[in-house]
């Protein structure tokens, strides 16, 4: 019993942490509003005990950690409702896309600036004019 209890709550931890990874997805979203899914209070109440995720512990594992956002903003009405429109999803993810190129930009940068302060200093000899007698 011990061994299917544990795959049961590996199986559920898997399931829930892949649910929650599409929330990351904008298209995703307006399809659960287009279809009503983020007007039932069944599935609203499972978008609030999915907060859980939000913890140290269990973020760790997320590769799309942007989807925790995601979580947090669909705990409003508003942001559910406006998900219906398609425009809404497309802005999202061309938000998401921006502050992508942004960080990968960025992170690059830091990098870059990184690798040239652990190059070893070069001394360059200095040409001063020595006079001698």
């Amino acid at each position: 019993k011990a061994g299917f209890a544990n795959e049961q709550a590996r199986n559920r931890f898997q399931s829930e942490l892949e649910f929650v990874q599409c929330l990351a997805n904008p298209n995703y979203l307006n399809f659960l509003a287009q279809r009503g899914y983020l007007r039932e209070r069944p599935f609203i109440n499972y978008l609030k005990y999915l907060l859980y995720w939000k913890e140290p512990e269990y973020a760790k594992f997320l590769k799309y950690p942007h989807c925790l956002h995601m979580l947090e903003l669909l705990q409003y009405e508003h942001f559910r409702k406006e998900l219906v429109n398609a425009q809404c999803a497309k802005f999202i993810d061309e938000q998401q896309l921006l502050h992508w190129q942004h960080y990968s930009r960025k992170r690059t940068r830091l990098q870059q600036a990184l690798a040239e302060q652990q190059q070893p200093q070069q001394q360059v000899p200095s040409h001063g004019n020595v006079i001698t007698k």
